[in-house]
C-alpha cells in the first residue's frame, strides 16, 4: 500500500508539471511567455529545470514503486542483474540532461518533457528491479522521499509555497527514515541506491533447515510452559500487525502479570519493516511504554529469559544474519531470542519473511511452533491459561 501510495504521488506530480508546462506555453501572459519576452532568464530557467526535475523524480518514483509493490506481493521474484546496468543508468541520466537542455533552448518542445518522463520510468524500473526483497523496505522509504521531492519540484513549477514546504518535509523525513533503516539493516545508502546488492548464496533450502526438526505445539502445552515462567519477553512482528493482534497480546500480558510474571517487549528497529511500527501498535493497546525495550537494551537479557514469544516476526530473529555472509540479511542486527531458555513462535506457516530465506530459529531445540493466525493464537493461548 505504501509503495503504491508513493508511486501515484510521483505520477500525480509529473502529470501536473507536464500540464502546467503545456498550459504556460499556450498563455500569452503566462510565466514562460512573459519571461521570454522580458528576457528574464532566471524565472525561465527555474521553471524549465523544476519541470524537468519533476518529470525525472516523478517517473522514477512511479515505476520504481510499482516494481517494489510487485516484489513485496510476490509477483516479481528473483532479482535479475543486467550486465552493464550502471552504464545504462548513466546513459539514461545523460539523455535526461540533454532533453532538459533542449527544453531550456525551446520550451515549446513539449515532446521533450514526455521523453524525459519515459526515460525516467525506464530508469525507475532498472534502479529497483535488481534489488532483493530483503532490501525492499529500505527502497520504499527512499521512494517515499522521492515522492516528496517530486511534489516540492512541482511546487516550484506552480510557484506554490505550501507545496514546496510540504514536499520538502516529506523528502527530508523520507531520507531520515531511509538512513535509520539502512543502519538497522546493515546497508549503506550508496549500496541500496547504486549497488543492486544481491546475495550470492541464499544458503540452505527450507527442507535442509526444517526437515524433521520442527516441533509443533498447542495452546494447552504452551500454557503449561508459561505457568512457571518468571520472565517472558514478547517479540512482535509483521504478523501481529496484519492480524491486528495487539489487543489479544495485551490481554495475555495482563494475565501473565497477574500471576507474578515479568513481561517485556523486544522491539527491533525495523520490526514490521517500518521504524516505530510496533511501538505504535502496542501503544494503541495501552501497553505501558516502560515495558517496551529497544533491541540494544533487551539483547543482553535474553539469557535470563524463561520464555521468548515471537509473534509474526521472521527476519529480525533469523541467525542467518550472523552465520551466513552471503545471506540477503548478512550483517543485519537481530534480536537474540535464540538465547532464551524456551522460544515460542506464533506463525501461520513456515513461509519466509521479506528476505525469502528459511529461519533456523524455527528448528532450534528450544523452539516450539504454534501454527496459527497471530490473533487467534493469542486468544487461544489466553483461554488455555485461564483454564489451566
Amino acid at each position: 500500500m505504501v509503495a503504491l501510495l508513493n508511486g501515484f504521488g510521483g505520477l500525480a506530480s509529473l502529470l501536473v508539471a507536464g500540464a502546467e508546462l503545456a498550459h504556460e506555453w499556450q498563455k500569452p501572459d503566462g510565466v514562460l511567455q512573459t519571461a521570454l519576452t522580458a528576457g528574464n532568464v532566471p524565472i525561465w530557467v527555474q521553471f524549465v529545470i523544476a519541470t524537468a526535475a519533476t518529470a525525472l523524480i516523478g517517473g522514477v518514483t512511479f515505476t520504481g514503486s510499482v516494481v517494489a509493490f510487485g516484489k513485496l506481493q510476490g509477483i516479481i521474484s528473483d532479482p535479475p542483474h543486467l550486465p552493464g546496468q550502471q552504464i545504462i543508468n548513466l546513459v539514461l541520466l545523460g539523455a535526461v540532461l540533454g532533453l532538459t537542455g533542449m527544453l531550456l533552448v525551446d520550451p515549446s518542445a513539449i515532446w521533450a518533457y514526455w521523453a524525459i518522463v519515459a526515460i525516467a520510468c525506464v530508469l525507475g524500473v532498472l534502479l529497483v528491479l535488481g534489488i532483493g526483497g530483503a532490501d525492499m523496505p529500505v527502497v520504499i522509504a527512499l521512494l517515499n522521499s522521492y515522492s516528496g521531492l517530486a511534489a516540492a519540484a512541482t511546487g516550484f513549477v506552480l510557484n506554490n509555497v505550501a507545496l514546496i514546504v510540504t514536499g520538502a518535509l516529506v523528502g527530508a523525513s523520507g531520507i531520515i527514515l531511509t538512513m535509520i533503516m539502512c543502519k538497522a539493516m546493515n546497508r549503506s545508502l550508496t549500496n541500496v541506491l547504486f549497488g543492486v546488492w544481491v546475495a550470492k548464496d541464499a544458503g540452505r533450502s527450507a527442507d535442509d533447515v526444517y526437515g524433521g526438526k520442527i516441533k509443533s505445539s498447542s495452546p494447552d502445552e504452551l500454557a503449561l510452559l508459561l505457568d512457571g515462567a518468571q520472565r517472558v519477553v514478547i517479540v512482535p512482528g509483521f504478523g501481529m500487525a496484519v492480524a491486528q493482534a495487539q489487543h489479544a497480546v495485551r490481554e495475555l500480558t495482563q494475565l501473565l502479570e497477574a500471576r507474578g510474571t515479568q513481561v517485556e517487549f523486544a522491539i527491533h528497529p525495523v520490526a514490521g519493516r517500518m521504524p516505530g511500527h510496533m511501538n505504535v501498535l502496542l501503544a494503541e493497546a495501552n501497553i505501558p511504554y516502560e515495558q517496551v525495550k529497544e533491541m540494544d537494551e533487551i539483547n543482553p537479557t535474553f539469557e535470563q529469559t524463561d520464555v521468548a514469544i515471537v509473534i509474526g516476526a521472521n527476519d529480525v530473529v533469523n541467525s542467518e544474519a550472523r552465520t551466513n555472509p552471503s545471506s540477503p540479511i548478512a550483517g543485519m542486527p537481530i534480536l537474540d531470542v535464540h538465547l532464551a531458555r524456551s522460544v515460542v513462535v506464533v506463525k501461520r506457516s513456515l513461509s519466509p519473511g521479506f528476505a525469502g530465506i528459511p529461519n533456523p530459529l524455527f528448528a532450534a531445540d528450544n523452539t516450539l511452533m504454534l501454527f496459527a493466525d497471530a490473533k487467534k493464537g493469542m486468544l487461544d493461548l489466553v483461554a488455555a491459561i485461564k483454564e489451566n
